[in-house]
């Protein structure tokens, strides 16, 4: 997961100069900061906990004490759609990584992500180990050998249990990360440069699904592509509106992205699932998420400027890292040893996450980030 508040600057770096040409784009006007993408990823960790809370069945329904169906009767159907929130966070982190990416050296751009995922990261999975080790917790611990393996975030490459559920996703965030590094960051980034990018990505991935290869789905994500690569597309818009090539690589994204959601997320109705995502349902979710993330690049969505929401941007990561796990001990204290009701348990277990993540932004983050970013950044700086 990718922070707009430490990554987006006020003005877009690396933008050509000279007269608007049409095959070139425009420098990029210096707009308001992107507190309203602040504000989305955070919308899209709530999705997620909604889900993990109220969406599946699984180690949840055993802190809930019932599947979560009889918790939330009608609300249930809906929380099933909150999964979708991870596409959201793919479609944001190809556009906040395309635009910290410009213009920036391979050894800054590696500190800036080491910097940023890593301290959470790390006090996430003590937290979460220390507390399932804890006798009074009846959930099962991992053992110590694959902790200390999810210390590297390689741990599902390495066949290693997770100790955090959603560390998947920052499995697929990497390998993004290194095909960006790569092929745009370490050549430098121009808009040819991210425009082939973008093309030969998504070509390829379709060829790897033809192909049904393991390898090729690890390296190349088929199903995550599109919505990075739709980032990718929407952060040119942001630099020039009137770039047409990004409009199609936004909508080709669109279009191939809700092909993978649907896939992946949907079945026919059947009374033994959990629940049932219509096609329809699962492709406006997956609409609106690119739409947003289009409006804020658009600048249409810049009176959303309010201060709060670079502070609430900044729980999103350490939030979206602790909130299931820690979520099932919180739901199972809350409603079945004090006997609280199913909706006050849910939101008062959303907010002792963010408490949580607020803990962990200021006594870790605000910390371990500024001295790891700056020992990276010094170590990688060629000695004369």
């Amino acid at each position: 997961m990718t922070s707009p508040a430490s990554t987006l600057p006020k003005a877009v770096p690396g933008a050509e100069s000279g007269p608007p040409a049409p095959a070139q784009a425009r420098p990029a006007r210096a707009r308001p900061r992107l507190r309203a993408l602040d504000g989305l990823r955070l919308l899209a960790a709530l999705m997620v906990a909604a889900y993990h809370y109220g969406g599946r069945d699984g180690e949840i329904a055993r802190a809930w004490g019932s599947s979560p169906r009889v918790q939330f009767p009608t609300a249930s159907e809906w929380f099933a759609y909150g999964c979708l929130g991870v596409q959201i966070f793919f479609v944001i982190s190809g556009f906040v990584i395309c635009m910290s990416g410009w213009g920036r050296p391979l050894r800054a751009f590696f500190a800036s992500r080491a910097a940023r995922l890593l301290p959470a990261y790390w006090a996430a999975i003590v937290l979460v180990t220390a507390v399932f080790a804890l006798p009074v917790v009846a959930y099962e611990a991992v053992s110590p050998s694959d902790a200390l393996v999810n210390l590297t975030m390689l741990q599902q490459p390495l066949g290693a249990d997770r100790v955090l559920g959603v560390c998947w996703t920052l499995w697929a965030e990497l390998r993004f990360y290194a095909l960006f590094a790569l092929c745009v960051v370490l050549p430098g980034a121009t808009r040819a440069r991210v425009v082939l990018f973008c093309a030969v990505w998504t070509l390829s991935a379709a060829v790897a699904e033809a192909a049904d290869e393991p390898l090729l789905d690890v390296v190349l994500m088929p199903q995550y592509a599109p919505f990075f690569v739709g980032g990718i597309g929407i952060h040119l818009i942001h630099r020039d509106r009137r770039d047409l090539t990004a409009w199609g690589i936004t909508g080709v994204s669109w279009l191939i992205g809700q092909h993978y959601a649907v896939r992946d997320l949907w079945h026919a109705p059947d009374p033994d699932f959990f629940s049932h995502r219509s096609s329809l349902g699962i492709i406006a979710v997956v609409t609106a998420g690119f739409a947003a993330v289009l409006l804020i690049a658009l600048g249409h969505l810049d009176r959303v400027n309010w201060r709060w929401l670079s502070a609430a941007g900044a729980l999103t990561y350490p939030f979206y890292l602790v909130h299931e796990h820690l979520g099932w001990v919180t739901v199972e204290v809350l409603h079945r040893h004090l006997g609280l009701p199913s909706y006050a348990t849910f939101a008062l277990t959303v907010l002792a996450m963010l408490v949580l993540a607020r803990l962990l932004t200021r006594c870790v983050e605000d910390r371990l980030t500024p001295l790891i970013r700056t020992g990276l950044g010094r170590g990688l700086t060629p000695r004369r």
